[in-house]
């Protein structure tokens, strides 16, 4: 959705209050109706800015680099891997080994399968909806 609205020339964001807004706003005048969660908030405010930031971050030039914007979370249909800095070593925690390693092959598989694992435990629904409609996705098998 962000991507989409992103090479939109303008947006208009209805931020509800209270109970809403007008039923005829949503039915007549709206495109799209759009929740980002199961909560309740004071109004819409929060949840337009959210999708301000996230449509806007995809607007070339926005980010600085074009490319970071490119491999995160959602961009592929997973969430992103886990990241480390530095130091390697922090109060016993260790980064991986393989990401020291400097091959670059190996470190590339990693972090599909860190991000397969991670959508899997931490957003099911993703998961199911990569495994069985994006084969195309999957990592060759070793």
């Amino acid at each position: 959705m962000a991507r989409r609205w992103s090479r939109e020339p303008h947006l208009i964001f209805i931020c509800g209050s209270y109970e809403g807004y007008d039923e005829r706003v949503r039915r007549y005048l709206a495109d799209e109706d759009v929740s980002i969660g199961d909560f309740v908030l004071t109004n819409g405010a929060l949840p337009a800015m959210v999708m301000i930031d996230s449509v806007t971050r995809l607007i070339p030039g926005a980010l600085g680099d074009d490319e970071s914007a490119v491999d995160e979370s959602f961009s592929a249909g997973l969430l992103e891997y886990p990241h480390y800095t530095r130091p390697a070593e922090f109060r016993g925690w260790a980064v991986p080994e393989v990401l020291l390693s400097g091959n670059h092959a190996d470190i590339a598989r990693w972090r599909r399968l860190q991000a397969m694992r991670r959508t899997a435990e931490r957003r099911p629904d993703l998961w199911e909806g990569w495994r069985w409609e994006k084969p195309s996705r999957r990592p060759k098998q070793a």
